[in-house]
């Protein structure tokens, strides 16, 4: 095969993920005990706990770490937003056994931290939350995130988000 075919090729999708059209493969890895993670440009496709794919929206993954042969990721889930941040919790952290991690990890890395344009912890009187302005891939602009600390007042954190959403004139 030649190599200007080599690099058009497209490689194969795992059964179930659809790309969406402007969607492309950034990196593939094996996954020991069968399956495939994808880092593309929207996200990362992980194996579900139901053997059905999974997108992780690049925006929606709060940390990813590379240890010991496992990728560990923490994905987020958004809670309500208030006027126009989104308050977001983490879930239970995902552990992906790579059996070749080829360029997965850096890519996730530099996906993960290159979405963060910037952040800031911002203490409450009953705990604290952080403020994570981000790019979300395939939009325009910029999203506000706040995450709680956990045992911080929802209340206190949803009136300080919409206090700096209005000064960020996010509304």
């Amino acid at each position: 095969m030649s190599v200007f075919r080599r690099l058009l090729r497209r490689p194969a999708l795992p059964e179930g993920v659809v790309l969406d059209a402007d969607e492309h493969v950034i990196a593939t890895a094996e996954v020991a005990g069968g399956g495939q993670v994808l880092a593309t440009s929207r996200g990362l496709w992980l194996p579900g706990s139901d053997g059905e794919p999974e997108l992780l929206n690049w925006h929606l993954i709060s940390k990813a770490t590379w240890e010991g042969g496992a990728l560990r990721v923490i994905p987020s889930r958004e809670i309500e937003t208030v006027a126009g941040a989104v308050l977001i919790a983490d879930e239970a952290p995902l552990r992906v056994r790579l059996a070749e991690p080829r360029r997965v990890p850096e890519t996730v890395h530099r996906r993960v931290t290159g979405s963060i344009k910037s952040r800031h912890h911002r203490d409450l009187p009953s705990g604290g939350a952080w403020f994570v302005q981000r790019t979300v891939a395939g939009r325009d602009g910029i999203v506000l995130q706040v995450r709680a600390d956990p045992g911080t007042d929802a209340d206190a954190v949803r009136q300080v988000a919409g206090e700096v959403a209005r000064r960020l004139r996010l509304t």
